[in-house]
């Protein structure tokens, strides 16, 4: 595999039409899609996610989209201490997708990685696919150890963009939802899937698709300090299972600036436009619009509308998330039902990379 530099801006400008070739081609032809996405259990949800990537899953299912859904377990293994939890918030990740309005059956799977031995089993080969150098200059990964402050790097750190590649490519997932701070790690998926069907299988079908990066279309979110992506580890967030009244107390702490006339102005005013850009989420009105209807009220009105939208928005999330807390069970059989469904397909996929690098007996 040649060793050549990740080009963000021409990945990701590449990256923007085929997002909007995909997103045309899902409508007419869902079955021919299938979606790989998830999540690290390192804690509750917040609203970064809702609007992010939770909206974006149902409407994909919707759709007909056939839909792996990951919860990372191994992964927080690679920065986080709080393996203690990882049960716990695994469960109420679970949660959080069920009042979101996922619904796992035929064509939604929710799974932990860590019930998938055969997924795992591909870092083996996949390993020997990828450079050194590959790994030690991968921007995402740079970003992720200088976030956790790792001064110590583990060597799961550094193979976790190989390991996303196993996630992704043993279940032949061909369309993958990320932010454009992920494409790095779609790109490194897509070099080994072509290093792998070019080395095994010259004289045969390719085993592996080319996995594509469906980005995004809601804009990032800050968190409630109005200088950084809205983050559970930054204690800048909003929960999906905070009450209202502590949805309300947080925004109030919110930050803003000193001018008393709301405007909605990105650039100049981030916190300001933050804020408004999340009422526009809850109330599909022009952000532009709010910032004139609010006026010279100031801030305080500002966070007071967000507050109201915001709870009204996640009102009937909440409700359903209370009634899922009190069924344990349910939320175990959901992950046991899709760990056996995940492990079918898994099984396949090793047993045709066993066949083409002539490993069956």
């Amino acid at each position: 595999m040649a060793d050549e530099e990740f080009d963000s801006n021409k990945t990701f400008l590449a990256s923007v039409e085929r997002s909007k070739q995909i997103e045309a081609d899902i409508q007419v032809n869902p079955q021919k899609y299938r979606v790989l996405t998830g999540d690290r259990p390192t804690g509750n949800l917040h609203i970064g996610h809702y609007f992010g990537s939770l909206q974006n899953r149902v409407r994909l299912a919707k759709l007909g989209v056939p839909t792996m859904i990951l919860i990372a377990d191994y992964q927080v293994l690679t920065d986080h201490d709080a393996f203690d939890k990882i049960s716990q918030n695994t469960k109420q990740l679970v949660i959080d997708y069920l009042a979101a309005g996922i619904e796992p059956g035929e064509n939604v799977i929710i799974y932990p990685h860590s019930y998938i031995p055969e997924c795992n089993q591909l870092m083996l080969p996949f390993m020997t696919l990828v450079s050194n150098a590959e790994l030690s200059r991968n921007p995402t990964v740079k970003e992720e150890i200088a976030s956790a402050g790792l001064t110590n790097v583990n060597a799961g750190m550094y193979t976790y963009p190989i390991h996303q590649a196993c996630d992704i490519l043993f279940c032949k997932g061909n369309v993958v939802p990320v932010g454009k701070d992920q494409l790095p790690h779609i790109e490194l998926t897509r070099n080994i899937a072509k290093a792998f069907n070019r080395k095994f299988c010259k004289n045969r079908e390719p085993v592996f698709p080319l996995p594509q990066a469906l980005l995004s279309k809601t804009p990032s979110i800050l968190g409630l300090d109005g200088s950084q992506k809205m983050s559970k580890s930054r204690g800048n967030a909003i929960f999906l299972c905070s009450t209202e009244d502590e949805t309300a107390s947080l925004i109030k702490k919110a930050k803003t600036d000193s001018e008393r006339v709301i405007t909605y102005d990105p650039e100049n005013r981030p916190e300001v436009a933050n804020l408004l850009m999340l009422i526009s989420l809850c109330t599909k009105e022009e952000p532009a619009d709010i910032a004139e209807r609010i006026g010279e009220k100031g801030s305080g009105e500002l966070k007071k509308v967000l507050s109201e939208a915001l709870n009204e928005e996640l009102r009937p999330l909440r409700q359903k998330r209370a009634e899922l807390e009190k069924n344990p069970d349910y939320i175990r059989q959901v992950l046991l039902e899709g760990v056996e469904k995940a492990r079918a397909i898994a099984i396949k996929t090793l047993d045709e990379v066993r066949e083409a690098m002539n490993m069956k007996i």
